[in-house]
């Protein structure tokens, strides 16, 4: 199949291959092109240009006109817990009432709450519940996104899950990354035995895990009241030793340390990043580790925001992912994520852009086929509605502003 889309108002994010993330003051360069055209093949981006170059002898299958439009990656989105059962509306209705996120998790809310849910629901059931959010988010523009486990906190729970996402990646044109965090949390029956929990998921869930090729990469949940670092800093080795590159938890109540301990291990990301120390900041520099921040979770919480613009003023990336779970952002929504990153952080909506496609590939280890008007790249992409300008995608943050939406280069909705 072969589709030209012609007249494109501006078509975003246009870079060269070699292009794989964007740092510090980068993050500000939106690079595009005004009265546009692309055209799609195989699925893949076969070329683009200005309408004023648009070659004659294409001759498309489908040719669509997006006069007055705005074209752009979809969105990448590197971050989510949406395999789930069920879901913690009383919590919402608790933290209204005063009570705070760890005060709910210590009465035995929160992730043990939906690690009881998962365990009562059948996987088929569990599917079924998470396909409706996965198509939830297609619809919203989101064209990649990382899946976590971390509800099950036993072997044949976190291996429900992991086949969950699994049977999600074949079934959906969408791209989905596996990441296994059995370390999301201790079950009560381990609440005392902590080194007892860890062992399960190095010698029992790791091996069966690897066995199956169910994930990607590993988490830790490296908080206060949670994984400490040199527990982390445990499972992490276990994981690269059985090739599953870190993805870390970190920093989002306090500054334990796990940010070094990350970098130590050569973490793809470190996300949530609340609580930012300039010691942190600084063992950011110069390394390979995607910092993600995840602005509606801090709406959500009414906690502090990921301080994005002390970051990218040292010189760091920077990338933006939703954290869709029923605890503490409900919502998969990356077009709100944006506009969160502008008002709230302070971001531009050019770095905000950026921060949610090139680099929240990047942060997914997709940055190669993902992220970018690119030649050769996947043909995601994102068709608005006529806009003024793209400026209107964050500012009119509570509209749906998306037209069409093509994954593969075939049109989803």
């Amino acid at each position: 199949m072969t589709t030209l889309i012609i007249n494109i108002k501006e078509l975003l994010q246009v870079r060269d291959s070699s292009v794989l993330k964007v740092s510090g003051a980068e993050m500000a360069v939106l690079p595009t092109i005004k009265n546009a055209y692309l055209f799609i093949q195989e699925g893949l981006i076969a070329d683009f240009g200005s309408m004023e170059d648009l070659p004659e002898n294409l001759n498309p299958e489908k040719c669509i006109d997006a006069d007055g439009k705005i074209v752009l990656p979809s969105w990448c989105d590197s971050h989510t817990h949406i395999v789930y059962a069920g879901n913690r509306e009383q919590e919402f209705v608790d933290r209204i009432n005063g009570l705070t996120y760890e005060e709910i998790a210590s009465r035995g809310g929160g992730i043990l709450n939906s690690a009881q849910k998962l365990k009562l629901t059948s996987e088929d059931e569990i599917y079924n519940q998470s396909k409706a959010r996965l198509e939830e988010i297609m619809r919203l523009g989101t064209g990649a996104v990382e899946i976590k486990s971390g509800y099950g906190l036993t072997v044949a729970g976190e291996l429900k899950m992991l086949r969950v996402i699994n049977r999600l990646s074949k079934e959906y044109p969408i791209t989905i990354k596996a990441t296994f965090l059995g370390a999301h949390a201790f079950p009560i029956e381990y609440k005392d035995n902590r080194k007892g929990y860890i062992d399960l998921i190095i010698n029992k869930m790791l091996p069966e895990i690897v066995k199956n090729k169910l994930a990607d990469f590993i988490d830790v949940f490296c908080e206060t009241g949670y994984f400490s670092v040199d527990e982390t800093e445990q499972i992490m080795e276990a994981g690269i030793r059985l090739a599953l590159k870190p993805k870390i938890h970190v920093n989002q109540f306090n500054s334990i340390g796990g940010i070094q301990a990350a970098i130590k291990y050569n973490a793809l990301s470190v996300d949530h990043l609340e609580v930012m120390t300039t010691e942190d900041i600084e063992s950011l520099k110069n390394t390979d580790t995607m910092p993600v921040a995840l602005p509606s979770c801090s709406y959500f919480l009414s906690i502090p925001y990921t301080p994005a613009r002390e970051m990218m003023a040292n010189g760091l990336p920077l990338a933006l992912a939703s954290d869709f779970n029923p605890g503490s952002t409900p919502s998969g929504n990356m077009n709100f994520v944006v506009s969160a990153a502008c008002i709230k952080m302070k971001m531009t909506p050019e770095e905000a852009i950026n921060a949610a496609t090139i680099n929240g590939a990047y942060a997914m280890g997709i940055s190669k086929t993902h992220g970018s008007i690119t030649i050769g790249k996947k043909a995601n992409l994102i068709v608005t509605k006529p806009l003024s300008s793209y400026y209107q995608l964050p500012y009119s943050f509570g509209s749906n502003l998306i037209d069409s939406v093509f994954i593969e280069g075939e049109i989803w909705v």
